[in-house]
C-alpha cells in the first residue's frame, strides 16, 4: 500500500513542476552584435571570371578602428562553393598568387583588397550568380567573430 502513495505523490510534483514551467514566460535569446565592432568595409565587388568555371575575383577596402586586435582568418562568399584570401609574392624569382596567411588587424589599419594585390577567390559559382546582382561575403576573424557585407557583382573585364 505504501508504494502507490508514494507514485501518487511523485505524479502530483511531477505534474505540478510541469504546470509551472508553462507559467514561466520565455526569455529571447540574447544576439550577438552583428559585424566586428570598429570595422567598416567599402568598394566591395566580385568580379566574374572571364571563362565560365574559373573562380571569381572579390576586392574591397577594409578599415579599422576597434580596440580589439584580430586576424582575418577565413571568407565565404555566398553562391561559391569555397573561398580564399590570396596575395602575390615571389617564388622562385617569379611573382605568382598564393594562398594569404591570416592577417593580422589592429587600431588604425586600412587594408585594401584590390587586382594586383591582396583579394579573395571564390571558386565555383554557382551560375545564379549574375553581373548586377550582389552577393554576400562574410569575413571571419580570430576567435570567431563575423563581419559581412554585399559585393557588387561586375562582369569579366569590367573597371575592377
Amino acid at each position: 500500500m505504501r508504494k502507490p502513495v508514494i507514485l501518487a505523490a511523485a505524479l502530483a510534483f511531477g505534474t505540478l513542476g510541469l504546470a509551472a514551467c508553462g507559467e514561466t514566460a520565455e526569455q529571447p535569446a540574447a544576439e550577438a552584435p552583428e559585424g566586428v565592432a570598429g570595422m567598416t568595409v567599402t568598394d566591395a565587388r566580385l568580379v566574374l571570371p572571364a571563362v565560365a568555371g574559373n573562380p571569381a575575383a572579390v576586392y574591397f577596402e577594409l578599415a579599422y578602428d576597434g580596440d580589439r586586435s584580430f586576424a582575418l582568418s577565413r571568407v565565404d562568399v555566398e553562391g561559391a562553393e569555397s573561398a580564399e584570401f590570396h596575395e602575390y609574392g615571389e617564388w622562385s624569382g617569379k611573382m605568382q598568387m598564393m594562398p594569404m596567411l591570416p592577417l593580422p588587424v589592429k587600431k588604425g589599419d586600412k587594408v585594401s583588397f584590390a587586382p594586383g594585390g591582396k583579394h579573395v577567390m571564390a571558386m565555383k559559382l554557382s551560375p545564379e550568380v549574375k553581373e548586377g546582382g550582389t552577393v554576400e561575403v562574410t569575413l571571419t576573424v580570430s576567435g570567431g567573430d563575423k563581419h559581412s557585407f554585399p559585393a557588387e557583382v561586375r562582369a569579366a573585364g569590367s573597371e575592377r
